[in-house]
């Protein structure tokens, strides 16, 4: 559905050039939920701005439906816009114009029939939840109704591609929670696919498919969102998913419990969830495990259990004990301070 290749952009500030996307390549599917993570000033705004052209790139391709969308002239760039919704952090209301008319009056603009107009404003209302809300203004909403209006805003234009740029960021965590269910319910329902940043992890975990982790204008990570939760390679993408920083935990007793031991993270996903290994453990080797820590992760379709265990007894029997974790389908990570 959409494809950058070998995107770059350079900004030139005075006499100086900043490269804030170096080289990044991606492809989204059609009907998936993609997002991109990283941490501020990594390039992810200037990226998802590509998407439409609201940046132009100065080197590489960016296809979108299998359009190369460069080489538009104004007209079809237009027109392939409207194929691209998007929602924002700050929600772009306008102040003086009611609910309805916030999403009516982009469609008068477009030259969208009155009749059509109507039903598609009254529809993508009732698809947000605020059809009873019709009527207000801006100031009488909340936060979370204002970026429910953005998204029925961008949705009566009915697109194929959602493009979302933090657009849960300065929303409270149950706000946050009430958008993210949005989304996947425009996802499942509509067959919208979704394309988003965001620093919060969070935000990845509930509703993503995939994702892709930038720093300093480039992808250096990629997979499924269950690939990156359980075997993080980079060391900034281990810095948002590893365990240990989790469980909150403190360095003293971290340092106590390594001096006694061995501390592992353990991952138990799918099937290694219903393994008891903590106990065959005990019964096969002469080693004593104990639960520090523990927490599940739900994603998008799929839970994931995380235990911080600390592992007494003999060197070669910790060892032995340590080997038969790895031999299952249990995701093992030595913690070493």
């Amino acid at each position: 559905m959409i494809q950058l290749q070998h995107v770059s952009k350079t900004f030139k500030v005075g006499k100086n050039k900043i490269e804030a996307l170096k080289d990044v390549s991606l492809e989204i599917k059609k009907g998936e939920i993609f997002g991109v993570i990283g941490y501020s000033g990594a390039g992810k705004s200037t990226l998802i701005r590509c998407v439409n052209l609201l940046e132009r790139p100065t080197g590489g391709r960016v296809f979108v439906d299998g359009v190369d969308i460069l080489s538009l002239n104004k007209k079809n760039l237009q027109k392939l816009r409207r194929k691209i919704g998007m929602i924002f952090q700050g929600y772009n209301l306008l102040a003086t114009a009611t609910v309805y008319d916030n999403v009516a009056i982009p469609l008068m603009l477009e030259g969208v029939p009155k009749h059509e107009i109507k039903a598609r404003t009254e529809k993508y209302l009732e698809i947000v939840g605020l059809k009873e809300r019709s009527g207000a203004y801006p100031s009488q909403l909340s936060g979370g109704q204002k970026q429910r209006v953005a998204i029925a805003r961008a949705l009566a234009h009915e697109p194929e591609v959602l493009l979302s740029d933090e657009a849960t960021s300065a929303l409270d965590p149950n706000t946050t929670d009430s958008i993210l269910e949005l989304l996947l319910k425009v996802n499942r329902e509509l067959g919208i696919t979704i394309f988003l940043i965001t620093h919060e992890l969070d935000v990845i975990q509930r509703i993503c498919d995939r994702v892709a982790v930038m720093e300093k204008g480039r992808i250096i990570e990629s997979g499924t969102v269950v690939d990156i939760f359980t075997r993080p390679k980079e060391a900034m993408t281990k810095q948002f998913v590893r365990n240990e920083s989790r469980f909150r935990i403190p360095s003293h007793v971290y340092r106590d419990l390594l001096a006694t031991g061995r501390l592992v993270n353990l991952t138990f996903l799918g099937e290694s969830a219903k393994d008891p290994a903590l106990a065959t453990l005990a019964k096969r080797y002469d080693v004593l495990p104990s639960i520090i820590a523990g927490g599940i992760d739900q994603l998008k379709d799929q839970s994931i259990g995380n235990l911080l265990v600390h592992l007494k007894g003999e060197a070669d029997q910790v060892s032995e004990a340590v080997r038969y974790l790895r031999s299952g389908h249990i995701v093992v990570e030595e913690v070493s301070g």
